[in-house]
């Protein structure tokens, strides 16, 4: 279904300016590696748990080549409980690029981000909007949400298509690019606290009025069955056992140290190994186990 431009820029926006939460990374005087550190901790991560997590590395490492000159065990302690700690290693490796070839400045442009270590689509347009002011589509599960109920009447967004979630947020962003970057902001903090996916307050929606999905009766999601994940007794928790062992550690633990953390010998091996894989964990030449620069 081709977009209908429905959502109102200056109604959208005036609505953000009033009741945006007030978030340290939204502070105008923000840098772009604050909104990048930002933006990677918030992925798949509720704001509330990232925030002080966020204030306590732009205290201790303010710029790029700050936390490049720090180990990866250093920055896996700090990442501490913000779940999948890969994100923490490609945020040092993007750190250690930035400070070694663009200046220790966190670059404007989507490409030249896009060419950073670790950075993705998604990150890249956020930090280019947010950080820098420009005209380009973001889009994250929220927005996705939003553009699907009030452009096109559904439920709620189907399964992710970058190509046509891309189209669908350009033809909506005004053309002024500070402009846009608010608009961008504004989809995406109305997904967040208003048009959420199971209770959305639709009475206190800016956009109530020009919404397709109210004019057509708030039809339920019709689409695929959304897979829920679960953590108790998953990979992922048991990865998470693993490494609270080594970061509560003071230096290297030995293979019984590990052990302790989950009963379930097959399933704790299979994580071991994968966080090696991964670079999360490093083994000494004498059998210790250690975070990554602490062997």
């Amino acid at each position: 279904m081709a977009t209908v431009v429905s959502l109102d820029p200056d109604t959208l926006v005036g609505w953000f300016d009033r009741v945006a939460r007030d978030l340290p990374w939204r502070d105008p005087d923000c840098t772009g590696w604050g909104v990048l550190v930002s933006e990677i901790m918030l992925q798949q991560t509720p704001v509330a748990r990232v925030e002080p997590i966020w204030r306590e590395w732009l205290a201790r490492w303010p710029t790029p080549s700050a936390l490049a000159a720090a180990s990866q065990g250093e920055v896996l302690r700090a990442w501490g409980k913000l779940g999948y700690p890969r994100r923490a290693l490609r945020l040092h490796a993007a750190a250690t690029a930035i400070a070694a070839e663009h200046g220790d400045v966190v670059p404007s442009d989507v490409d030249t981000l896009l060419a950073l270590p670790g950075i993705g689509a998604y990150t890249a347009r956020a930090v280019a909007a947010f950080a820098y002011g420009q005209r380009c589509p973001v889009v994250d599960t929220n927005v996705r949400r939003v553009v699907a109920r009030a452009v096109h009447g559904a439920g709620d967004a189907g399964p992710p298509s970058t190509t046509r979630d891309m189209a669908d947020v350009e033809a909506l962003l005004p053309s002024d690019p500070a402009r846009a970057a608010r608009y961008s902001a504004a989809l995406m903090e109305l997904g967040a606290v208003v048009c959420t996916a199971r209770s959305p307050r639709c009475a206190d929606c800016p956009v109530y009025a020009d919404c397709a999905w109210q004019r057509a009766g708030r039809p339920a999601y019709a689409g695929p069955a959304k897979v829920v994940q679960k953590f108790a007794g998953t990979d992922r928790q048991v990865r998470g056992r693993l490494l609270d062992v080594l970061r509560g550690a003071p230096g290297p633990v030995p293979r019984a140290a590990l052990d302790a953390a989950w009963d379930e010998a097959g399933q704790r091996d299979r994580c071991l190994h994968s966080l090696l894989v991964d670079g999360l964990v490093e083994q000494t030449d004498d059998g210790l186990f250690a975070l990554p620069g602490e062997a």
